[in-house]
Protein backbone atom coordinates (compact mmCIF):
# COMPACT_ATOMS: atom_id res chain seq x y z
CA UNK A 1 0.00 0.00 0.00
CA UNK A 2 1.48 3.65 -1.03
CA UNK A 3 -0.35 6.87 -0.20
CA UNK A 4 -0.36 10.19 -2.96
CA UNK A 5 -2.93 12.43 -3.73
CA UNK A 6 -3.60 15.62 -5.68
CA UNK A 7 -1.32 17.79 -4.85
CA UNK A 8 -2.54 20.51 -7.13
CA UNK A 9 -4.80 21.30 -3.63
CA UNK A 10 -1.24 21.69 -2.05
CA UNK A 11 -0.33 24.42 -5.22
CA UNK A 12 -0.55 25.33 -8.22
CA UNK A 13 2.90 24.93 -9.26
CA UNK A 14 4.75 21.67 -9.41
CA UNK A 15 7.35 22.73 -7.23
CA UNK A 16 4.80 23.32 -4.45
CA UNK A 17 3.68 19.75 -5.08
CA UNK A 18 6.86 18.56 -4.70
CA UNK A 19 7.65 20.01 -1.72
CA UNK A 20 4.40 18.66 0.05
CA UNK A 21 4.74 15.53 -1.41
CA UNK A 22 8.38 14.95 -0.35
CA UNK A 23 7.40 16.91 3.52
CA UNK A 24 4.96 14.12 4.09
CA UNK A 25 7.63 11.44 3.35
CA UNK A 26 5.43 10.15 0.23
CA UNK A 27 7.06 10.05 -3.53
CA UNK A 28 4.35 9.97 -5.56
CA UNK A 29 1.28 12.24 -6.99
CA UNK A 30 -1.65 11.84 -8.65
CA UNK A 31 -1.33 14.41 -11.22
CA UNK A 32 -4.21 16.73 -11.79
CA UNK A 33 -3.23 20.42 -12.14
CA UNK A 34 -0.05 21.07 -13.97
CA UNK A 35 1.09 24.71 -15.14
CA UNK A 36 -2.85 25.94 -15.21
CA UNK A 37 -3.67 23.00 -17.72
CA UNK A 38 -3.10 19.40 -16.94
CA UNK A 39 -1.01 16.55 -18.34
CA UNK A 40 -2.16 16.21 -21.73
CA UNK A 41 -2.67 19.61 -22.69
CA UNK A 42 0.52 21.30 -21.23
CA UNK A 43 2.90 22.28 -23.85
CA UNK A 44 5.83 20.20 -25.15
CA UNK A 45 8.29 22.96 -23.04
CA UNK A 46 5.87 22.50 -20.21
CA UNK A 47 6.31 18.71 -20.57
CA UNK A 48 10.15 18.57 -20.68
CA UNK A 49 10.23 20.33 -17.36
CA UNK A 50 7.76 19.03 -15.67
CA UNK A 51 9.84 15.56 -16.46
CA UNK A 52 13.28 16.90 -15.21
CA UNK A 53 11.76 18.38 -12.21
CA UNK A 54 10.13 15.05 -11.25
CA UNK A 55 13.68 13.10 -11.86
CA UNK A 56 15.83 15.37 -10.00
CA UNK A 57 13.00 15.29 -6.58
CA UNK A 58 12.75 11.46 -7.20
CA UNK A 59 9.27 11.91 -7.17
CA UNK A 60 6.70 10.06 -10.17
CA UNK A 61 3.19 10.74 -11.32
CA UNK A 62 1.50 7.45 -10.08
CA UNK A 63 -2.34 8.17 -11.64
CA UNK A 64 -3.39 11.04 -14.13
CA UNK A 65 -5.95 12.58 -12.83
CA UNK A 66 -7.74 13.14 -16.28
CA UNK A 67 -10.08 15.37 -17.48
CA UNK A 68 -11.75 12.85 -19.72
CA UNK A 69 -15.35 12.19 -19.89
CA UNK A 70 -15.41 14.83 -16.58
CA UNK A 71 -18.48 16.42 -15.09
CA UNK A 72 -17.94 19.29 -17.51
CA UNK A 73 -18.33 16.52 -20.65
CA UNK A 74 -22.38 16.27 -21.28
CA UNK A 75 -23.29 12.99 -22.54
CA UNK A 76 -25.60 14.91 -25.22
CA UNK A 77 -22.25 16.37 -26.31
CA UNK A 78 -19.84 14.89 -28.94
CA UNK A 79 -17.43 12.78 -26.98
CA UNK A 80 -14.38 13.69 -29.50
CA UNK A 81 -12.56 15.87 -26.56
CA UNK A 82 -11.74 13.37 -24.49
CA UNK A 83 -10.97 10.93 -27.00
CA UNK A 84 -8.04 13.74 -27.46
CA UNK A 85 -7.18 14.18 -24.75
CA UNK A 86 -6.64 10.67 -24.14
CA UNK A 87 -4.93 10.46 -27.38
CA UNK A 88 -2.49 13.36 -25.75
CA UNK A 89 -1.53 11.62 -22.84
CA UNK A 90 -0.99 8.25 -23.74
CA UNK A 91 2.55 9.30 -25.17
CA UNK A 92 3.49 11.21 -22.24
CA UNK A 93 2.07 8.41 -19.75
CA UNK A 94 4.36 6.25 -21.24
CA UNK A 95 7.34 8.10 -21.14
CA UNK A 96 6.99 8.65 -17.18
CA UNK A 97 5.64 5.33 -16.72
CA UNK A 98 2.49 6.40 -15.41
CA UNK A 99 -0.04 3.10 -15.13
CA UNK A 100 -2.86 4.90 -14.20
CA UNK A 101 -5.38 7.36 -15.57
CA UNK A 102 -8.78 8.69 -13.86
CA UNK A 103 -11.66 8.59 -16.36
CA UNK A 104 -15.67 9.37 -15.69
CA UNK A 105 -18.61 8.64 -17.47
CA UNK A 106 -19.81 11.98 -18.70
CA UNK A 107 -22.08 14.54 -17.15
CA UNK A 108 -25.46 14.53 -17.26
CA UNK A 109 -27.72 17.44 -17.40
CA UNK A 110 -30.34 17.92 -14.80
CA UNK A 111 -33.00 17.98 -17.05
CA UNK A 112 -31.62 14.42 -18.62
CA UNK A 113 -31.46 12.71 -15.53
CA UNK A 114 -34.73 11.20 -15.11
CA UNK A 115 -34.13 9.74 -18.22
CA UNK A 116 -30.93 8.63 -17.35
CA UNK A 117 -31.06 4.80 -18.18
CA UNK A 118 -32.14 6.44 -22.03
CA UNK A 119 -28.43 7.10 -22.51
CA UNK A 120 -26.48 3.63 -21.09
CA UNK A 121 -25.83 2.55 -24.55
CA UNK A 122 -24.24 6.04 -25.92
CA UNK A 123 -22.34 5.93 -22.78
CA UNK A 124 -20.69 2.26 -22.87
CA UNK A 125 -20.06 2.70 -26.23
CA UNK A 126 -17.79 6.13 -25.74
CA UNK A 127 -15.99 4.13 -22.82
CA UNK A 128 -15.33 1.37 -25.04
CA UNK A 129 -13.44 3.45 -27.16
CA UNK A 130 -11.59 5.11 -24.42
CA UNK A 131 -10.80 1.64 -22.81
CA UNK A 132 -9.77 0.37 -25.82
CA UNK A 133 -7.11 3.08 -26.57
CA UNK A 134 -6.17 2.73 -23.27
CA UNK A 135 -5.48 -1.74 -23.11
CA UNK A 136 -3.69 -0.84 -26.29
CA UNK A 137 -1.28 1.72 -24.63
CA UNK A 138 -0.62 -0.81 -21.48
CA UNK A 139 -2.60 1.60 -19.23
CA UNK A 140 -5.43 1.05 -16.70
CA UNK A 141 -8.39 3.25 -16.50
CA UNK A 142 -10.07 4.07 -13.48
CA UNK A 143 -13.81 5.10 -13.32
CA UNK A 144 -14.68 7.71 -10.45
CA UNK A 145 -18.17 7.74 -8.72
CA UNK A 146 -18.53 11.28 -9.10
CA UNK A 147 -20.93 13.60 -10.91
CA UNK A 148 -20.94 11.77 -14.09
CA UNK A 149 -23.34 8.55 -15.52
CA UNK A 150 -21.72 6.08 -13.67
CA UNK A 151 -22.21 8.25 -10.12
CA UNK A 152 -25.56 8.77 -10.89
CA UNK A 153 -26.32 5.09 -8.20
CA UNK A 154 -24.17 2.10 -7.26
CA UNK A 155 -26.53 0.38 -10.48
CA UNK A 156 -25.26 2.57 -12.96
CA UNK A 157 -21.34 1.92 -11.51
CA UNK A 158 -22.23 -1.63 -11.67
CA UNK A 159 -23.66 -1.42 -15.25
CA UNK A 160 -20.65 -0.04 -16.57
CA UNK A 161 -18.79 -2.98 -14.63
CA UNK A 162 -20.89 -5.83 -16.50
CA UNK A 163 -20.88 -3.62 -19.87
CA UNK A 164 -17.75 -2.52 -20.29
CA UNK A 165 -15.55 -5.97 -20.59
CA UNK A 166 -12.15 -4.94 -20.32
CA UNK A 167 -8.79 -5.97 -18.34
CA UNK A 168 -8.22 -2.15 -18.80
CA UNK A 169 -11.27 -1.16 -17.16
CA UNK A 170 -11.43 -0.89 -13.18
CA UNK A 171 -12.75 1.35 -10.69
CA UNK A 172 -11.46 3.90 -8.03
CA UNK A 173 -13.73 4.59 -5.25
CA UNK A 174 -14.11 8.21 -3.81
CA UNK A 175 -15.24 7.95 -0.35
CA UNK A 176 -16.52 11.43 -0.09
CA UNK A 177 -18.65 12.10 -3.44
CA UNK A 178 -21.42 9.98 -2.06
CA UNK A 179 -22.17 12.36 0.48
CA UNK A 180 -22.50 15.00 -2.32
CA UNK A 181 -24.81 13.26 -4.58
CA UNK A 182 -28.24 12.04 -5.07
CA UNK A 183 -29.33 8.29 -5.12
CA UNK A 184 -30.89 8.24 -8.38
CA UNK A 185 -32.68 4.62 -8.04
CA UNK A 186 -36.62 4.27 -7.77
CA UNK A 187 -38.13 8.19 -8.04
CA UNK A 188 -37.98 11.22 -6.56
CA UNK A 189 -37.53 12.84 -4.28
CA UNK A 190 -33.92 11.13 -3.90
CA UNK A 191 -32.30 10.50 -1.08
CA UNK A 192 -28.49 10.87 -0.73
CA UNK A 193 -26.15 8.11 -1.60
CA UNK A 194 -24.60 6.04 1.25
CA UNK A 195 -20.70 5.78 0.94
CA UNK A 196 -20.46 2.85 2.76
CA UNK A 197 -23.20 0.90 0.72
CA UNK A 198 -22.08 2.18 -2.80
CA UNK A 199 -18.76 0.90 -1.64
CA UNK A 200 -19.93 -2.59 -0.52
CA UNK A 201 -21.97 -2.98 -4.08
CA UNK A 202 -18.83 -1.93 -6.00
CA UNK A 203 -15.91 -3.70 -4.09
CA UNK A 204 -14.82 -6.54 -6.16
CA UNK A 205 -13.82 -3.67 -9.12
CA UNK A 206 -11.74 -1.50 -7.02
CA UNK A 207 -8.55 -0.50 -7.89
CA UNK A 208 -7.63 2.61 -6.34
CA UNK A 209 -8.98 4.27 -3.50
CA UNK A 210 -9.67 8.38 -3.15
CA UNK A 211 -9.83 9.49 0.43
CA UNK A 212 -11.99 12.66 0.50
CA UNK A 213 -15.16 13.08 3.57
CA UNK A 214 -17.76 15.58 4.17
CA UNK A 215 -20.53 16.06 6.86
CA UNK A 216 -23.75 17.91 5.65
CA UNK A 217 -24.26 21.34 7.74
CA UNK A 218 -27.32 22.91 6.86
CA UNK A 219 -28.82 21.21 4.06
CA UNK A 220 -24.67 21.40 1.81
CA UNK A 221 -22.14 18.96 2.38
CA UNK A 222 -18.72 20.39 4.09
CA UNK A 223 -15.75 18.77 3.44
CA UNK A 224 -13.83 17.49 6.82
CA UNK A 225 -10.53 15.70 7.48
CA UNK A 226 -11.05 11.98 7.00
CA UNK A 227 -12.69 9.95 9.09
CA UNK A 228 -14.89 13.08 10.40
CA UNK A 229 -17.44 13.41 8.17
CA UNK A 230 -20.19 11.10 6.65
CA UNK A 231 -17.66 9.02 4.17
CA UNK A 232 -17.86 6.10 5.85
CA UNK A 233 -13.75 6.52 6.00
CA UNK A 234 -12.58 4.18 8.24
CA UNK A 235 -15.35 1.62 8.05
CA UNK A 236 -14.49 1.31 4.45
CA UNK A 237 -10.81 1.47 5.33
CA UNK A 238 -10.96 -1.32 7.59
CA UNK A 239 -13.50 -3.73 5.12
CA UNK A 240 -10.36 -2.86 2.08
CA UNK A 241 -7.39 -3.87 4.63
CA UNK A 242 -9.66 -7.31 5.42
CA UNK A 243 -10.03 -8.30 2.01
CA UNK A 244 -5.94 -7.26 1.66
CA UNK A 245 -6.38 -4.28 -0.21
CA UNK A 246 -2.43 -3.44 -1.27
CA UNK A 247 -2.69 -0.21 -3.91
CA UNK A 248 -3.12 3.15 -3.73
CA UNK A 249 -4.11 5.58 -1.36
CA UNK A 250 -4.97 9.23 -2.63
CA UNK A 251 -5.59 12.15 -1.21
CA UNK A 252 -8.06 15.02 -2.14
CA UNK A 253 -9.16 17.18 0.84
CA UNK A 254 -11.06 20.19 -1.03
CA UNK A 255 -11.06 21.67 2.68
CA UNK A 256 -9.80 24.98 0.91
CA UNK A 257 -12.40 25.68 -1.25
CA UNK A 258 -15.11 25.59 2.34
CA UNK A 259 -13.03 27.09 4.87
CA UNK A 260 -11.01 30.01 2.74
CA UNK A 261 -13.34 30.64 -0.30
CA UNK A 262 -14.06 33.64 1.09
CA UNK A 263 -9.91 34.85 1.46
CA UNK A 264 -9.06 37.42 -1.15
CA UNK A 265 -5.18 37.44 0.12
CA UNK A 266 -3.71 35.16 -2.88
CA UNK A 267 -0.91 34.20 -0.16
CA UNK A 268 -3.04 33.68 2.84
CA UNK A 269 -5.05 31.62 0.68
CA UNK A 270 -2.04 29.38 -0.32
CA UNK A 271 -0.16 29.14 2.77
CA UNK A 272 -3.79 27.77 3.76
CA UNK A 273 -3.96 25.43 1.27
CA UNK A 274 0.00 23.80 1.60
CA UNK A 275 -0.33 23.08 5.50
CA UNK A 276 -4.28 21.46 5.04
CA UNK A 277 -3.38 19.43 2.73
CA UNK A 278 0.20 18.37 4.82
CA UNK A 279 -2.48 17.98 7.85
CA UNK A 280 -4.68 16.23 5.93
CA UNK A 281 -1.82 13.35 4.55
CA UNK A 282 -0.87 13.34 8.23
CA UNK A 283 -4.48 12.67 9.46
CA UNK A 284 -4.79 9.92 7.22
CA UNK A 285 -1.41 8.17 7.71
CA UNK A 286 -2.63 7.54 11.40
CA UNK A 287 -6.13 6.85 10.52
CA UNK A 288 -4.74 3.76 8.63
CA UNK A 289 -2.08 3.24 11.66
CA UNK A 290 -4.81 2.99 13.26
CA UNK A 291 -7.62 1.11 11.54
CA UNK A 292 -4.32 -1.67 10.86
CA UNK A 293 -3.66 -1.74 14.41
CA UNK A 294 -6.72 -2.40 15.86
CA UNK A 295 -7.13 -5.28 13.16
CA UNK A 296 -4.01 -7.06 13.81
CA UNK A 297 -5.92 -7.43 18.01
Amino acid sequence: MYFTGFADEAGAELDAQIKATKTLGWSRIETRGLFGKNLALISDAEFETTCSKLAEADVSFNCFGSGIANWSKPINQPPESSYDELRKAIPRMQRLGVKMVRIMSFAVPPELKAASWDYCDEVVKRLQVIVKMAEDAGILCLHENCMNWGGLSLEHTLRLVERVKSPSFKLVFDTGNPVFNDDLRGKPPYKRQSSWEFYKAVRDAIAYVHIKDAKIIDGKPVCTFPGEGEGDVRRILEDLFKRGYDGGISIEPHMVYVFHEKEQDPEKRAAFAYANYIEYGQKLEALVKDVKSKLKR
